[in-house]
């Protein structure tokens, strides 16, 4: 795999931020010494602790659809069945109260059905962390990282174990610095109700805003630094990353070369429970220009190849909504949304190919029929490109989740639904959690070709957590 000397400017980064962090909790004034006085937020532990573990199971069925062509990345016309598995080990270090280090280790085996390629809303969000580049089934180092805290004001809240959590109090009114390996997703874009392909929705564009080309190597994780103010009613944070040296590579770009930026506010007033976040971003990176692949392939009478016309420097920006609304059930029972937007002008780069999203979708606690810990899920999303991007498709050209030989253009259109059933235990004096339940996906136009499809997915999920 290649290297790139980045290292030493991240070990640099933690050493700077923090310094900034400090005179910015110097500028506070005396909140600060109140706070001190009041309580002191934090935990510290002589030693790391394991804070999770899991293991998730994906068995899922592609039907057969209609398909007059097909390409190298459409979805197989005869259909496909596959199985993932991913397991992972999470653990935790509270050297000081203010200062935590985490690492977490997982594996992936299995594929995606029809190779993860076909949709740009694909069925199996936990084919993200290996996509389709045939990286070696064994256990890797998915995040590394840094997190300081420095608190701004009086007060401690209680936070429990989870996985990249530890236990103790925080400061509901902090500055926060984060740095090393992480997952751009992790701290940006959150929902409680469709945002873990573990234990709710499976389709890309449900989990996740897909508009949003967030920094990431083949496996979704990236090295960088996240910097953010966090308070009850309102917080803003800003992500650092680099981006891969090549779209959907695994292998990272040096940030003077590559990056991507991400900032993100958050509004949670406590007067109602409506959460909203509103997202901008900017890739910067090594990215081929739609058009120009079109007209250089127009010109030679060639397929156009939107690689083959990258250039460093280029860049890509776009927007994203994300708002989570609780009806009952302590907020078990609720509402989300999603919208989001790209220029779609140069190419898709790390994520998936969506230039334009919209979700809308629904969880219902199991509570109404005596079953307080299951789940049931219904959710619809419609995925959408750019002028360039549709043209680019048409003429042959392909990405690296998407080329039909051809298009016949049409918004791809996504109707999912879940149940999950759980059952829970404490033998360790930490709840051990089995969930299981079905899912299904009915996707037309797939692939934004309305020549094609439509196409059924069926799945059953299996999913053990610590």
């Amino acid at each position: 795999m290649r290297t790139f000397p980045y290292a030493p400017r991240l070990l640099r980064a933690p050493t700077l931020a923090a310094a900034a962090l400090w005179a910015a909790h110097a500028l506070a004034g005396d909140t600060t010494a109140t706070a001190a006085a009041a309580t002191t937020p934090g935990a510290s532990s002589a030693w790391p602790m394991l804070l999770g573990a899991q293991y998730t199971f994906i068995d899922q069925e592609q039907s057969s659809l209609r398909s007059p062509y097909a390409g190298r990345f459409s979805l197989h016309p005869g259909g496909d069945t596959e199985a993932t598995h991913t397991m992972g080990l999470y653990g935790g270090w509270a050297p000081v109260s203010w200062g935590q280090l985490y690492l977490d280790t997982e594996k992936f085996m299995g594929a995606g059905v029809s190779g993860a390629t076909g949709l740009g809303g694909l069925t199996n969000g936990d084919v993200v962390r290996e996509g389709a580049t045939g990286l070696k089934k064994e256990f890797y180092i998915a995040r590394l990282y840094a997190r300081f805290m420095v608190p701004l004001g009086p007060g401690a809240a209680t936070v429990a174990r989870a996985q990249d959590q530890i236990p103790g109090t925080e400061a509901p009114r902090r500055l926060e610095f984060k740095a090393g390996r992480l997952a751009a997703s992790d701290d940006f874009d959150h929902n409680r109700y469709a945002g873990s392909t573990r234990t709710q929705f499976l389709n890309w564009s449900l989990w996740d805003n897909t508009a949003w080309d967030y920094a990431a190597n083949t496996r979704g994780y990236t090295d960088g630094l996240v910097l953010g103010f966090v308070s009850p009613s309102w917080s803003l944070k800003y992500g650092l990353y680099r981006m891969p040296f090549i779209a959907n590579g695994q292998a990272l770009e040096t940030l003077d070369r590559a990056r991507g930026e991400n900032l993100e506010l958050t509004l949670s007033p406590p007067a109602v429970a409506t959460v909203v976040r509103l997202l901008v971003y900017r890739n910067t990176a090594r990215l081929g220009d739609y058009r120009q692949a079109l007209a250089i392939a127009l010109a030679a009478g060639t397929v156009p190849n939107v690689a083959a016309d990258d250039r460093e420097g280029r860049r890509k920006y776009g927007w994203g909504v994300n708002i989570e609304q609780p009806l009952a059930d302590d907020g078990d029972t609720g509402l989300f949304l999603r919208l989001g937007w790209n220029d779609g002008r140069t190419e898709d780069f790390a994520f998936t190919e969506v230039d334009r999203t919209a979700s809308l979708g629904a969880q219902l606690s199991g509570v109404h029929w005596r079953r307080a810990d299951d789940r049931l899920g219904l959710a619809l999303a419609v995925d959408g490109l750019s002028g360039p991007h549709r043209d680019y498709l048409a003429a042959g050209g392909s990405g690296f989740l998407l080329g039909d030989g051809a298009l016949d253009y049409a918004g791809e259109r996504i109707v999912e639904t879940y149940y999950r059933a759980q059952w829970s235990w404490t033998p360790w004096g930490a709840p051990l959690r089995v969930q299981l339940g079905p899912d299904f996906q009915y996707i037309t136009n797939p692939g934004y070709n309305a020549a094609r499809g439509p196409a059924r997915f069926y799945a059953l999920r299996l999913h053990l957590e610590y």
